[in-house]
């Protein structure tokens, strides 16, 4: 799913990151050097900070954007996702609430299992608790899950995980329940069933069903684009109110009934995000966790700079959370446009793309790691290959002769679209292709409208960082995103951002899907990754964790694997619920 000047940073964090000879030192390595192992610099990982939280009190989340999407048939990104689904309306299936490995086990959520498989894993049924509740005491029912299926197809609502595009049989060109429209390979027997049919075996459904695509919209609210603004709550909170990109108040659906919920605590009576906050702004205020700040956390991830306020003060940094984010950093190419449709460019930008750099400026080793892999370390058994060896510092003259060969020996201008949160690593990368003759005018776009500016297949630059992050742990759930060409949308495109069309790629995809032994499937993706790669249709830059610092009064804390090391709303509140305000 969607996720995410050098010498003076490398200094400022050396004496704290001990960075030694890495981040921008002019020694080349290959990737591997840095990649996988564990990190002695990142803080509380695996572990629970602050106790248990009492219940009551505000929890406040200072954040500088707003979020990309709240309605669940559009939620896809990250932090979002974790956001809504522990907060606001419930899955079929969901994550347990536990750091480390076991937070990424599946449980029941609205479902009394994890769903039944028959006719080869070609036909899943699911059969929802009794006692589910909206926030204005109506049930929960089957319909509602299937409608909110059929709306993710529409139009008019781009942006959302695109499995049940994939999977559900006679899915081509339905556009949605508009006109009363619907999927007949999504049944509801009655009000407590429903069953799946599958174009193709999926032995994996039940971790799609974990997707906000799978949470319960029922028509009579359902409001279209305008969804977004006030989703229907049937989770341990509901919208108090909302305004974009300024604030949004949580209150207590006193209609959701814990003794249906085994995953979300719900501590705190209130939460409020406060948006549009300076991302220095958040960090010193959560550093030094004053008054209500206490009772606060962060939205974003601490910034790199920051990282020499935190990690020398123990008291701080035993606020610091920073689980691996899982996702790989990319810059991908527009593979259907020249230059990049050569693929010798596309490698010349592979050997040109300082990733230690990238690196340096994300925060160094202590917040990342360098991928030579599309696909994360998890993915390959804990310890990505590097089958391009291609030095962690790039090689500059390799990638001119590249480029001499494609017809371009003075290379060439272009242009790439970053998250505004991710310009210093842009500028690593603008550097680094630079001197290459590759010469990169970066565009920034506020993180809230990131997706949807790139996802705009017609109207986007040749070039965007950004990455993806696996669903659940198998290949299925990243390379199809990412390189299969036959889901690409003129709007709302929200994977292969290289647009890259490669038919013996695709086919490979398929013979890999269709394979029932795990173990042969798993190392089928493993080599598809490294040919790939081959292609260059991007260059895997580095997996991120995902650094958070606490308010003092911060209980129940950690980083959820599963949502890609974001703090898991589910089970976080405070120490002191009459210490805060609000």
């Amino acid at each position: 799913m969607n996720k995410r000047t050098c010498t003076a940073l490398a200094a400022a964090l050396a004496a704290t990151l001990a960075l030694g000879t890495a981040g921008c030192s002019g020694g080349k390595r290959t990737g591997s050097d840095k990649a996988g192992g564990a990190n002695p610099a990142a803080a509380n990982e695996g572990a629970v900070v602050g106790g248990t939280p009492q219940r009551g009190g505000t929890l406040t989340v200072l954040s500088n954007q707003d979020f990309t999407h709240l309605d669940p048939a559009r939620n896809w990104v990250m932090n979002d996702m974790d956001f809504g689904t522990r907060l606001l309306y419930r899955t079929l299936v969901t994550y347990k609430a536990a750091p480390g490995t076991e937070g990424g086990r599946l449980v029941p959520d609205l479902a009394t299992d994890l769903g039944t498989s028959s006719n080869g894993a070609r036909t899943w049924t699911f059969h929802l608790k009794p006692g589910v509740k909206y926030e204005d005491g109506s049930p929960v029912t089957a319909q509602d899950v299937k409608y909110n299926v059929e709306r993710s197809f529409s139009p008019d609502l781009p942006g959302g995980a695109d499995y049940a595009a994939r999977y559900l049989a006679g899915a081509d060109g339905y556009q949605g329940p508009a006109q009363g429209k619907h999927l007949d390979s999504v049944r509801t027997p009655d009000d407590r069933t429903i069953v799946f049919e599958l174009g193709k075996p999926f032995a994996e459904f039940p971790y799609a069903t974990a997707m906000p695509t799978f949470a319960p919209v029922p028509q009579a609210k359902d409001k279209g684009p305008q969804y977004d603004n006030r989703p229907f709550s049937s989770g341990p909170y509901k919208v108090d109110s909302y305004a974009r990109g300024k604030k949004l108040t949580l209150v207590r659906n006193d209609h959701w009934d814990p003794a249906t919920d085994e995953v979300r605590k719900a501590y705190p009576d209130k939460l409020v995000v406060v948006m549009g906050l300076k991302g220095n702004q958040i960090d010193d205020r959560l550093i030094a966790s004053q008054g209500a700040d206490a009772s606060a956390v962060s939205w974003g991830a601490l910034r790199p700079e920051s990282a020499a306020k935190v990690l020398p003060r123990a008291e701080v940094k035993k606020r610091l959370l920073a689980e691996s984010t899982n996702c790989t950093d990319m810059v991908q190419m527009h593979t259907g446009r020249a230059p990049f449709d050569q693929v010798k460019v596309r490698q010349a930008v592979q050997y040109a793309l300082d990733r230690d750099a990238v690196l340096t400026s994300s925060g160094g080793p202590a917040f990342n790691v360098l991928s030579t892999a599309y696909m994360p370390a998890t993915l390959f058994g804990g310890h990505q290959p590097d089958t391009s060896r291609i030095p962690a510092t790039g090689d500059t003259e390799k990638a001119k002769q590249l480029l001499k060969e494609a017809g371009k020996p003075d290379g060439f201008s272009t242009s790439m679209t970053v998250s505004s949160g991710d310009k210093g690593r842009a500028e690593a990368v603008q550097q680094s292709l630079g001197r290459a003759g590759i010469k990169v005018t970066i565009e920034t776009v506020d993180p809230s409208a990131f997706y949807a500016t790139i996802g705009d297949t017609k109207n986007r630059t040749d070039m965007v960082y950004t990455g993806w992050c696996p669903d659940y742990p198998s290949g299925s759930t990243f390379l199809p995103f990412v390189f299969d060409a036959r889901h690409i949308k003129e709007k709302g495109n929200s994977g292969n951002h290289s647009l890259f069309r490669d038919d013996a790629t695709m086919k490979r995809m398929d013979e890999i899907a269709a394979m029932t032994d795990t173990k042969e499937a798993t190392a089928a993706w493993q080599k598809l990754d490294g040919e790939i790669l081959a292609k260059a249709p991007a260059v895997p830059v580095l997996v991120r964790r995902w650094p958070l610092v606490l308010g003092t009064n911060i209980a129940g804390a950690y980083g959820q694997t599963s949502f890609g090391g974001q703090l898991d709303y589910a089970t976080v509140g405070l120490k002191n619920p009459a210490a805060s305000r609000g």
